[in-house]
């Protein structure tokens, strides 16, 4: 086989003969198609054969089409050819009329081979790596590409016209599927040992996670704050299965030790503590204490001072200060000196406002004094301190429950009994279904049994006995291994229990409602619960006596405290202001309200005075009253001296003058009073409302800012319905064994991370290099 025109040229036709001599032919293909040239095939011979015959082996894959020649054929060094004889590749087979060639076959001598006709038009197998992503579709006598992920339809051939798989391929690497989009692109291409095409790659290379470099101080710092912030121990870092998984993560990675993370968790405590300082530093108004009581297995005592304050854009914050163990045994002695510490810490000696705690009621009033004493030394606290003090509302709410549990602590016993012998097999519990069905009973709640500590969970345990009281009368009856069904008394000790309870868990509920909780909502809770205990003493209802009575002492303690230091924060909402404190005492005390409506008009008229006594920060929009309701020196003067305008109205303004000096101008309290009330929207906002009206109301909004701070409850939401709120809480024997430094940047870090700006995200895994 050579140049086209020379003699040794032959063409290869349909149904032509194949004719060899002494010649192997082994492992090689013949692709047959039509009409096209082949040019630049190939032969590579690979071994020799004896017996004046060659091994013809190894060849690359040539084409030879119908009814062309093949040109330019070349013949690499080392392999012989028999001059007029044809060269025919195959591997283990010959694509010409689908006759198959074994490779123990040989064309010897002048014995010729015979090719079939081919007798089918089956295609050549698709070898591109876009048939992995693309299915073929016969629509209209065109063949189209179907995308496996986006389902889109793509041209591929009409007839004897091919579109190739350039487009397809695009399609995939580039980025243009939409389902593939957003995923990490794998290597294309195969490797092919000498078969097949390795596809160049794509212009574009995408950089994920994989490719970016490692950064030990970085990832240090990331698990420093895992540990602080999930509560993990420091010891973590020494565990064998942690230091496997870091293993397999990171080889590179070298995880200190106990001693070393405990270092960097106090110097991120340091860190956030700087940041902490200067948001505190630039709080525009007061800020205000909630303290809580914390115990060890050891009774070792610690104390949290949490910080809340409303910020220049009127956000609400609330933050851990100093988490510190208590420098004595008496707890009232503890918390004042842990107080006295704190302040200079964080520079608020001359910022404080209210501290509010969770004691014991028989307590307040010693501790009050004590820490009014102690405090007014070092600093000057408003109004002599007589807001100084505030109880915390949770505490109550939980004690109260604590209490009427306690009275019926028998007949919740026997519900307890009645469920679990309901529940312990499946026969009891059908009996008892069957009960309800005869007896018609039409209710839907669930009988459960409650949770130790969860008072709320006892609460609808009894709600739910109520109403199957007949089924347990009735099951009592037909099944003699029962017997602990609530009497006709004990049923209605718990219809007066579950009263007072609901007042109870539904104030919670309202208080849980609101995710940051501003001081105004708490007044609205606490006259409802007021007013209805207060009505069932007037009636000397016997059960109530025995059911509520502790509860109605503890509450109504709280009350004569709290009462008017809610109120205050009550009439800082325009949508109610002195109007709801008015109708509420009426409701409570009847014609004797008018009495309290004075003593909170008079302490909030002498609160605002305190606020105008202190400089603003900016120029105020309106002409301000002095401490006592009169104007400034220098105003009266320009009031009493107008300047003269001549002629006529001269007597005028001597007029308007004396009209001015009749009348005091309303201050801004007043002015505020005296407005109609706002519609009560649920959407409403308090804070931004104020932050609104700062510029018209300079001077009283800085005394919002303060009230509406105040932390009325020192729990947070989610601990409201514990019944040990009522009691220290308790630190984990862990914990409890960290050095008090440690346990303070453990738990004040974490207050601070949580609240923090989110950290800068990496850089996308999706982010594209040219």
């Amino acid at each position: 086989m050579g140049d086209p025109s020379s003699n040794d040229t032959s063409m290869v036709h349909d149904n032509h003969m194949i004719h060899g001599t002494d010649t192997m032919f082994e492992g090689y293909d013949i692709m047959l198609g039509s009409n096209e040239l082949v040019d630049s095939c190939q032969m590579i011979i690979g071994g020799k054969m004896g017996h004046g015959g060659e091994m013809i082996l190894d060849y690359k894959l040539v084409d030879i089409h119908d009814n062309n020649m093949a040109h330019d054929s070349e013949i690499f060094p080392g392999s012989k050819m028999d001059h007029g004889y044809e060269m025919i590749h195959y591997d283990q087979r010959v694509l010409h009329g689908s006759e198959m060639v074994q490779d123990s076959e040989m064309a010897n001598g002048n014995d010729t081979a015979e090719v079939a006709p081919p007798t089918s038009s089956r295609r050549p197998r698709k070898k591109s790596m876009v048939w992995e992503h693309f299915t073929t579709e016969e629509s209209e006598g065109c063949t189209k590409a179907c995308c496996k992920h986006c389902k889109g339809v793509f041209a591929y051939s009409s007839g004897s016209k091919m579109a190739g798989t350039s487009h397809l391929k695009r399609h995939i690497t580039q980025g243009h599927c939409p389902v593939m989009k957003s995923q990490e692109p794998s290597t294309r291409g195969t490797g092919n040992g000498g078969q097949g095409t390795i596809e160049k790659p794509s212009k574009r290379r995408r950089i994920g996670y994989a490719n970016a470099p490692f950064n030990p101080d970085l990832s240090s710092s990331y698990l420093v704050k895992m540990i602080i912030l999930h509560d993990y121990p420091l010891h973590i870092v020494q565990q064998p299965t942690f230091l496997s998984f870091i293993e397999g993560l990171q080889p590179r990675f070298e995880v200190v030790n106990t001693d070393a993370m405990e270092a960097q968790v106090y110097a991120i405590y340091l860190k956030e503590r700087d940041s902490m300082l200067k948001e505190v530093g630039n709080i525009p108004g007061r800020i205000n204490l909630a303290t809580g009581w914390w115990t060890t297995s050891q009774t070792l005592g610690y104390i949290s001072i949490a910080g809340q304050f409303i910020d220049s854009e009127w956000k609400l914050h609330r933050r851990i200060l100093n988490f510190v163990m208590a420098p004595c045994s008496c707890l009232e002695n503890a918390v004042s000196e842990a107080i006295s510490r704190s302040l200079p810490q964080w520079n608020m000696s001359d910022k404080l406002f209210t501290i509010t705690g969770d004691y014991e009621p028989s307590s307040h009033d010693i501790y009050s004094v004590n820490l009014r004493d102690y405090l007014s030394k070092k600093n000057i606290p408003m109004l002599r301190g007589q807001f100084l003090v505030v109880r915390c509302y949770a505490h109550i709410l939980n004690a109260s429950a604590s209490d009427i549990t306690a009275s019926v602590q028998s007949v919740i016993y026997k519900i307890r009994e009645s469920i679990k012998f309901i529940k312990s097999c499946t026969s009891h519990e059908q009996q008892f279904t069957n009960i309800i069905q005869q007896l018609q009973i039409q209710s839907n709640k669930t009988l459960c049994l409650d949770i130790k500590g969860q008072w709320n969970t006892t609460y609808l345990m009894l709600l739910a006995a109520l109403d199957y009281k007949q089924a347990f009368t009735m099951l009592e009856k037909s099944n003699d291994n029962y017997n602990q069904a609530p009497s006709a008394v004990d049923w209605e000790e718990v219809e007066v229990a579950c009263r007072y309870l609901k007042l109870l868990y539904d104030s919670a509920h309202n208080i849980m409602a609101t995710e940051d909780p501003t001081a105004n909502i708490f007044f609205h809770e606490a006259w409802t619960i007021q007013r209805e205990i207060t009505s069932a003493t007037d009636l000397e209802d016997p059960i109530f006596s025995k059911i509520a009575k502790d509860m109605h002492e503890r509450f109504d303690k709280y009350w004569k405290d709290c009462n008017v230091m809610l109120a205050i924060a009550v009439l800082m909402d325009p949508r109610f202001k002195m109007k709801i404190v008015e109708f509420s005492y009426t409701k409570i005390y009847g014609l004797k309200g008018i009495k309290y409506v004075k003593v909170v008009d008079d302490a909030v008229h002498e609160l605002y005075k305190e606020y105008v006594r202190q400089p603003l920060l900016l120029a105020p929009a309106r002409i301000e009253q002095g401490a006592n309701g009169d104007l400034p020196t220098d105003e009266k003067e320009i009031l009493t001296n107008p300047p003269s305008t001549g002629g006529v109205l001269s007597d005028f303004d001597i007029y308007l003058s004396e009209v001015a000096l009749s009348q005091i101008p309303k201050s801004e309290l007043d002015q505020y009073l005296d407005e109609a009330l706002l519609p009560r929207i649920p959407e409403f906002d308090i804070l931004q409302w104020w932050n609104l009206n700062a510029l018209k109301y300079p001077t009283l909004s800085r005394m919002a800012r303060d009230v509406l701070a105040i932390p009325v409850s020192t729990v947070g939401r989610c601990s409201i319905f514990s019944s040990a709120g009522t009691e220290a809480r308790m630190l984990d024997d862990y914990r409890s064994s960290l050095c008090p430094e440690t346990l303070e940047a453990l738990v004040c870090a974490k207050d601070w991370l949580q609240n923090s700006p989110p950290a800068p995200k990496l850089p996308s895994s999706t982010s594209e290099k040219k």
